[in-house]
Order: C-alpha cells, then structure tokens, then sequence
C-alpha cells in the first residue's frame, strides 16, 4: 500500500461551464490543478486516472427519468433552462459522469488497498442531487453513487458519511434516508439552501436514527464546529463501527467564502481532516475517501484544499484536541438523536 492519498483531477471536467456566470464554474479548480500537476507536488500524491461511471452504477441512485431530463435539457439554448442555479448543457452529463465514475475509481483503490485514503477533486459538485433531480450546482450524487456501488460491488453494510458543506446535503439524506447500511451525518448551517436538514430528520423504516443533522448558527467558527464534529463523529463511529468513511467536503462554509456566513478558517479544513483519519484508523482500517462539493471563492478553496491534502499525507497526524463550547453544547444537549446513539 501507498502512503501517499490518493488523488483524482481531470481537466475534461472543465467541460462543464454554462454560458454565462455561475459560482460553480472551471474557475475554482484551475489554479488548484495547476499547483498539484507541478513538479514540487504531483510526486506527494498517486494520480487515480479518471473513468466514467456506467449507467448501471449511476441508476443505483438516480432514476432513468432523470438521466432522459438532463439529456433533454442539455439539447436547450438556455442552459438555465432546468434549474435556475444547476445548469446543464452538451457536455453536462459526460462531466457528471466522470466526476462520479473518478469517485468509483478512487474507491477502488482504497478498497483494494492500494492507497488508504483519497481526495476526488472534482465538478460538478453532487451532495444536493436527489435520486430523481438536481439542484444547488449538483448533477449526479457522488457521494451517494459510490456509498450504493460499495455495497454491490464488495457488500459493505456500514459506510458512514459526513457531509462538512455548509448546507445540508439533502441527496445524500434522501438517498439512504430508508437504509441502515449508510449513515449519514451532515453539519450546516441552519436557515440556509436547501432549507432542509432538520435534527428531527432521523430517517425513517430501517433507516431511523441513520439520519444526523447538526444545523448550526451562522458565524459559528472553528471551535464550535470541532467540537460538534469531534464529540459527535467519535461517538458515532464507536458504536456504528464503519467499513469506510466518505466525506462530502465542502469548503463553502470557510470565512471569505462569498456563500455563507460562517466563520471556518483554512486551518479548521486539516483538523477535520486528521480528526476523520483518527476515526478511520481506529474503525476502519484506515478507509477514507473525501469528495469535492462546495467552496466557490479561490483565493480560500485552493488553500484549503491545500492543507487537506496536507493532513491527509502526514506520516504521523497530530491528534486533534477539542476545546469545550458552551454554545454548541447546547446544541446537541437535547439532539433528537440521542435517542439511538450515546453522544
């Protein structure tokens, strides 16, 4: 096995670009790629070569109604035409295939143990894609797409998901929202696209108490969100006990991102990062796969991404310590879901 994270970027998912301005656009990893196809850096990491998903895989999650819509639209002179905010045009769906089949590719590798953990820089973005629409910038679900193609392909039944985006990742809950075998837990800030993410949202049938929301106020920063994701996280991993753990990593929720109004610093996005290889090294043999949604400034993206990558090469990560927060204590003092977990 190589110490070094996996890492997929292909430059054909610059493919996907509307005709006129979108905060989700080719932009937002340019300068990033750039920095990681350099000499200084491409030897830190192994390149995943990119592939594209197969339809099978991909209607695992998402219905052929609405793999026939996105073709229908990607025919349409507007492409605004399906969705104010997701746009879609000729090369949409083959990006979004890509960007998912690079994820399959990667969860490969680290199932196979030829890299531990990985990071999936790609676009479009898919944590609010549902199985039957997308929305908020999502085409295809990635993280969902693969959570469904790791329970066929090698039978896992307990992969957790963490979802640090600044908004609730909707798709991801409603994929497994009926599923014990996927547990997802989102933090977010409350009041905010998609105006979803509850913490009375547990699921429902096999799935209740599978589902974890942590909305959360806006200007909240790194203290608070250490250590709801820390208390919380370990609690869960303990008594889950994940075969993997696939993160929806967005950076949106950073201080200078035009997006939200929380307060992470670039530094905040390492300490989770070691905080979640500290759950997957003691749970799950070390199986950690990050996938890129939101982050739609550059100037804070790239930097972030940066110490990510950082955290998740570090021979020997620093343990993460967590500071106590009465504010965000109170959050959790009285979580619905206490009534199926211990936290």
């Amino acid at each position: 096995m190589s110490n070094k994270p996996g890492v997929v970027l292909d430059r054909r998912l610059f493919r996907h670009v509307a005709n006129r301005h979108s905060p989700e656009n080719p932009e937002r990893l340019r300068s990033l790629y750039r920095i990681l196809e350099s000499e200084t850096q491409r030897n830190r990491f192994e390149h995943i070569e990119a592939r594209s998903a197969d339809l099978a895989a991909v209607q695992a999650v998402h219905s052929r109604f609405y793999l026939d819509q996105i073709e229908e639209y990607a025919r349409s002179t507007d492409p605004f035409a399906y969705d104010r905010d997701t746009y879609v045009m000729p090369a949409t769906l083959d990006c979004a295939l890509l960007a998912a089949g690079s994820c399959l590719e990667l969860a490969r590798a680290v199932m196979n143990a030829d890299v531990n953990s990985g990071f999936a820089l790609i676009r479009p973005p898919g944590h609010h894609a549902e199985p039957g629409r997308g929305m908020g910038f999502c085409v295809l679900n990635n993280v969902a797409i693969t959570a469904a193609w790791l329970r066929q392909t090698y039978g896992l039944s307990r992969i957790m998901v963490i979802d640090f985006d600044v908004h609730h990742g909707n798709g991801n809950q409603e994929a497994f929202y009926n599923s014990n075998e996927v547990l997802v837990f989102s933090i977010h800030q409350n009041d905010l696209f998609p105006f979803s993410g509850s913490a009375s949202d547990l699921g429902e049938e096999t799935g209740l108490g599978y589902t974890v929301n942590v909305p959360v106020f806006a200007q909240y920063g790194d203290v608070e969100y250490t250590y709801l994701a820390g208390r919380i996280l370990q609690a869960l991993a303990e008594q889950y006990l994940p075969q993997i753990i696939l993160v929806s990593a967005g950076f949106d929720g950073h201080v200078d991102d035009p997006i939200s109004k929380t307060c992470l610093s670039t530094g905040w996005f390492a300490t989770v990062t070691r905080l979640v290889r500290q759950l997957a090294a003691t749970y799950c043999d070390g199986r950690l796969l990050m996938i890129l949604e939101g982050g739609y400034n550059p100037a804070s993206l790239e930097p972030s991404v940066l110490a990510v990558l950082e955290a998740l090469g570090e021979t020997n990560p620093r343990r993460v310590g967590i500071l106590p927060s009465e504010r965000a204590a109170r959050l959790i003092s009285d979580h619905p879901a206490r009534q199926f977990w211990t936290f």
